[in-house]
């Protein structure tokens, strides 16, 4: 979003004085939002530092590189970058194996990746990770964290690794260091309860919870003696400029990865959170990727922790009103100066304090929420699996270990299809069994197949749904055979297909097409009675396998309603109870829509409606009389019960090609008897106009007319023609083409049928 485009344009101004009074709510706005960032941000900075086993400057390089680059060259204006949790036991680890300055060329290169990453466009694929997997990989590095730093609070040096730090944390209890610990809880305490007294404290409640807790707790310990931040007093003198490493360059490669994937997905999830806070414009996570590569390659190269999209110090700034890129750089620059100018203060933050302040972000880094909602998708294995992983192996593995779980969760969804059996509602011999196989149905569903087949009892009647979309050999002919053998038993069995006719052609003696998939399956409420069904009778006789009306006459048209009602039962009732049960006493819908009572003619269909939508009028042409020939005509008590009593906003009429209404005014029959003639006098009107226009006779062209004038007749009514002048009913014409399954609307400017837009 462009700073002008939101800032009020007063005509009289130059171009000059506009664009000043535009950018200075954005610079008033981006300035205080960026001193609230910097309070959040330095405590967090010199904390992951100190976590990561890294110089505590170089906490604060990263947090002023990784602001002013990322927020002048990336994609996401309102993302804050800097030192984040999620990398501190990666840091921490290659430091413990390579050293700092190897880990500094590490996060060069590292950032040279996620640069080839955003030049590649490969942003968005990263997002196809499982969120579990993710979720799982933040909450072991939150409990890594916690675990860590609870040493620390403690009064003693952190193990290197988390399961070394859980299994000496008991005896560390032991020996614990009273005031360390006194002040590491004080800072969890208060970090934890800020947020609940800020209300009563006036000017205060605009104080970080992070800055106030470190603050107190560090204005509390100046008359102890405990370990502090060790801050050299020329912080250039402290910058480490990155090394070769002596060996070991298959490990010095594999953390480049794991710190470019590491920081790419997590900069990537906080990008995607952060534009779900704010309504400006929305991140480029291909250009993101490329400023947060070039801030890792500068921060790397000047001694720096590596850094990401932080969502903690990102959702801050949105909600202290920042409008631009420029919150996020300046919170980097009021960094750097008071880093610079108030050395000596900082010097006196406790570690224990800083601890503190990392356990309350680790513990927030688990979010039992996510594990429930992976519960909800079934895939809380994977959650469980990455955070064990990354808890006892190391993050790599644990996410690589979440990976392969998620995979096999994939796989065995898509491999091992859905079977149900399920008996009569009302006990055995009360109706038929039904079957349902849904998904893809291979060789590896045969022995569940098998074991549920073998429920139905002998001689039962059977409707066999399949809903699959892919049924290899094995799995068919294993039906074909169980099918074959239930006929022996006096049994029958109902085959409907959803879709393209797979089973249904093989029980009929036909070829199957090669690897057959069905792409063009239909929705069970959408597919005609013909599409896909057979019966296999007792006798062997395959009946209904059809697919046009030269095969209606193989069952009784009473029977495909009744086996059309049973359909609605087993697979749409359950789906629509909710939805018919809101409408039981009343309806409400929006449009009155007349249409030809032609089969082919679906109203819910071509508008995508479905209860409570359409107060639908069906007859013979789609017509509307301009008066009734009788007291009690059925189309204009409906238009008045719809416009006067439903209230209804639109009226259209749908007409359709091929129909045969308007083939019967082109060429009337002289010797027709009965309604239909009478009933189509109401289309004379119809058929004059299209006369008087010329050209051969053309009934789909016909159709076209008619549906016009009858829009003419409705707006004869006294009461549409009032609410149509009031703005409160709008007319809309169209005309279905069947061969194309295209429906044209009526262009008032024009007069011409065309496709509505966007189509």
């Amino acid at each position: 979003m462009s700073e002008e485009s939101t800032s009020p344009v007063i005509p009289q101004q130059r171009d000059g004085d506009r664009k000043s009074t535009a950018a200075q709510p954005h610079w008033r706005a981006d300035i205080e939002a960026s001193l609230v960032v910097f309070l959040v941000a330095l405590p967090l900075s010199l904390g992951i530092a100190v976590a990561s086993g890294a110089p505590v400057v170089a906490g604060i390089i990263a947090a002023v590189v990784g602001g002013i680059v990322t927020g002048l060259i990336g994609g996401a204006p309102l993302q804050v970058t800097g030192p984040a949790a999620g990398l501190t036991a990666v840091v921490a680890g290659l430091v413990a194996e390579h050293g700092w300055r190897v880990t500094c060329l590490i996060t060069v290169m590292a950032g040279v990746v996620q640069i080839g990453f955003g030049l590649t466009r490969v942003a968005r694929a990263a997002l196809a990770i499982s969120p579990a997997v993710v979720h799982g990989m933040l909450a072991g590095i939150g409990l890594t964290i916690v675990v860590g730093q609870l040493h620390v609070l403690l009064g003693a040096d952190s193990p290197s690794s988390a399961l070394e730090s859980m299994t000496q944390l008991p005896g560390q209890v032991l020996e614990l260091h009273t005031v360390s610990a006194l002040l590491g809880l004080g800072t969890i305490a208060l970090t934890l309860l800020w947020p609940r007294v800020t209300p009563y404290l006036g000017p205060l409640r605009t104080v970080p919870a992070p800055l106030a807790s470190v603050t107190l707790m560090t204005l509390a310990s100046l008359t102890f003696t405990v370990e502090r931040v060790d801050l050299p007093g020329n912080l250039l003198s402290a910058v480490h400029l990155p090394e070769l490493p002596q060996a070991a360059w298959g490990s010095v490669l594999v953390g480049v990865l794991t710190v470019a994937l590491v920081a790419s997905v997590e900069t990537l999830l906080s990008s995607v959170a952060v534009d779900k806070m704010h309504g400006g414009r929305r991140a480029d996570l291909d250009r993101e990727l490329i400023g947060q590569g070039s801030a890792n390659i500068l921060s790397g190269l000047a001694g720096g922790l590596p850094v990401t999209g932080v969502i903690v110090r990102s959702a801050t700034n949105v909600r202290a009103g920042a409008k631009t890129k420029w919150s996020a750089v300046l919170h980097a620059v009021w960094v750097a100066v008071f880093s610079v100018a108030l050395v000596s203060v900082v010097m006196q933050i406790p570690l224990s304090v800083l601890a503190g302040l990392l356990v309350t972000i680790g513990v927030g880094l688990v979010n039992l929420g996510h594990l429930r909602s992976a519960h909800r998708h079934g895939e809380a294995a994977v959650w469980v699996a990455t955070l064990a992983g990354v808890l006892l192996l190391n993050l790599l593995e644990g996410v690589v270990l979440g990976l392969v779980v998620a995979l096999g969760f994939a796989a065995r969804r898509t491999i091992l299809a859905k079977v149900q059996v399920i008996p009569p509602a009302d006990g055995p011999g009360s109706g038929p069994w039904r079957v349902v196989l849904a998904g893809t149905v291979t060789f590896m569903s045969v022995p569940s197949l098998a074991r549920k087949l073998g429920a139905v009892p002998e001689g039962a009647a059977v409707n066999l749904d399949l809903e699959a979309d892919y049924l290899d050999q094995a799995a068919s002919e294993h039906l074909l055979d169980w099918v074959e053998e239930h006929r022996r038993g006096e049994g029958t069995v109902n085959v409907r297909e959803q879709g393209a006719p797979v089973l249904s052609e093989l029980a009929a003696g036909g070829k199957p097409s090669r690897g057959r998939r069905i792409d063009d399956s239909l929705p069970a409420s959408a597919a005609p009675w013909d599409h896909g069904m057979v019966e296999i009778s007792s006798n062997g006789t395959v009946k209904g396998l059809a697919h046009g009306p030269a095969n209606r006459g193989h069952r009784g048209h009473r029977m495909r309603v009744l086996d059309g009602v049973g359909t609605f039962h087993d697979r749409l009732a359950p789906k629509m109870r909710g939805v018919l049960s809101a409408l039981r006493e009343k309806q409400a819908p929006c449009t009155l829509f007349i249409t030809c009572a032609d089969s082919r003619v679906v109203p819910n269909l071509i508008t995508d409606s479905g209860p409570g939508d359409l107060f639908t009028v069906r007859n013979v042409g789609n017509l509307v009389p301009v008066r009734p020939s009788d007291p009690g005509d059925s189309t204009l008590a409906a238009v008045e019960y719809a416009v006067g009593v439903l209230g209804v906003t639109t009226i259209a009429v749908c007409g359709h090609s091929g129909c045969g209404a308007m083939r019967a005014l082109l060429e009337p029959n002289q010797d027709a008897r009965g309604a239909l003639p009478g009933w189509l006098s109401n289309a004379e009107d119809s058929l004059h106009r299209f006369r008087a226009q010329g050209g051969p006779d053309d009934a789909d062209r016909l159709a076209e007319v008619n549906v016009v004038t009858q829009l003419a007749h409705l707006m004869e009514h006294p009461l549409v023609r009032a609410r149509v002048d009031e703005g409160a009913l709008e007319l809309v014409g169209m005309v279905f083409d069947i061969g194309d399954a295209r429906v044209r609307v009526l262009q008032p400017e024009s007069g011409e049928f065309s496709l509505p837009a966007g189509v």
